[in-house]
């Protein structure tokens, strides 16, 4: 078990970026930065023992900050907050006052703002390697921040353990009345590299997912997914009768009880063998097949396009906030926030 920490020489308002590693005794890595909560590489090995680095980004930190990059910011690996996906006009109303917060959407708010958790440097406040290599991470959000009032304390936790099980944990609490509703946004590929992502196999155990308008807002309504193409209760390839042309990006609500840890997702390549089970206390995850994808110049070169990498983003049901039948995502003070998910990748 190891965990180690490399200081990286990038200038950011005088504030100290790393790259950490966390290995287990099989030699599954994960690499992580405090900059932007940020999961680099998750390498595993494939049915052939062979490693595999199954989440797209780039191979040094330095590009995260290229003009490049960020023209087209697809939220590469990173910390989403303090909300996730978008609020719906970029306001809602809280005891009875409407708040406004910052607008990068449109009229929307997306994935907290102009500047959201993901472009933060985190506070590195313990990095151990026993018994299981774990890194904890921390940010204040300071009240008024991208138009959210009260100051939020956030703890960002990776555990990395011998069952080739990556946990995050996201915890938080506030002195004032505020709203969360935070995830994680990594791009997988499980062929381990810019490959086609429509034959992957996956399995979504939920009998219904959340309508959007033409702006991808939440408008409360549910719909069933039973004889759709977002049936996806049974595992099948990604590319089976789907929308070529637009793919998938829903939030589908899990069959289980809200706040109960269990599985929301599962994908499987059959190329690498490698599969991913996604568990968490969360209850829906957001279903992206990367339709807005263009990065070049990724991992050992690779061009990222449309449909190259999907991403499993368990959170509280997106728009919330302006929304009376879905649940809650306020935090008063003295409750904490929770997130827990964990990705389990085995091989067959």
């Amino acid at each position: 078990m190891k965990a180690t920490k490399t200081l990286q020489n990038i200038d950011h308002a005088t504030q100290e970026i790393y790259s950490i590693i966390l290995e287990n005794d099989s030699l599954m890595q994960v690499v992580l930065s405090n900059y932007g909560g940020l999961i680099q590489k998750i390498i595993v090995p494939d049915r052939d023992g062979n490693f595999v680095d199954v989440v797209l980004g780039f191979d040094d930190l330095q590009s995260y900050f290229s003009k490049e990059y960020l023209n087209s910011y697809p939220y590469f690996g990173a910390i989403i907050g303090r909300y996730a996906n978008r609020i719906g006009g970029s306001k809602f109303s809280l005891n009875g006052k409407e708040i406004e917060v910052s607008k990068n959407d449109g009229e929307n708010q997306l994935h907290g703002g102009k500047e959201g958790f993901d472009k933060k440097v985190w506070k590195i406040v313990d990095l151990i390697s026993e018994p299981n290599p774990k890194l904890t991470l921390e940010y204040l959000s300071r009240d008024g921040e991208e138009g959210f009032p009260g100051n939020l304390k956030v703890n960002l936790t990776f555990e990395l353990n011998n069952e080739q099980e990556l946990a995050l944990e996201i915890k938080a609490t506030t002195d004032a009345e505020t709203v969360v509703n935070m995830t994680h946004h990594s791009y997988f590929n499980l062929n381990g590299n810019n490959d086609f992502i429509g034959q992957t196999e996956v399995e979504i155990p939920a009998r219904s997912y959340l309508e959007q308008d033409e702006n991808f807002v939440l408008t409360g309504n549910k719909i069933e997914v039973e004889n759709t193409t977002h049936d996806f209760n049974q595992a099948r390839k990604i590319s089976e009768n789907w929308d070529a042309e637009n793919g998938y990006d829903q939030a589908f609500v899990i069959n289980k009880p809200d706040g109960e840890f269990g599985k929301v997702a599962t994908a499987y390549s059959s190329k690498t063998g490698i599969e991913m089970n996604v568990f968490s206390n969360q209850p829906v995850v957001q279903f992206y097949t990367a339709k807005h994808l263009n990065v070049k110049n990724g991992k050992s070169g690779l061009d990222y396009k449309p449909f190259s990498a999907f991403c499993f983003e368990p959170q509280i049901h997106p728009n919330a906030v302006n929304i009376k039948n879905f649940p809650e995502t306020s935090l008063k003070p003295g409750e904490e926030y929770l997130n827990k998910t964990t990705f389990k990748f085995t091989s067959r």
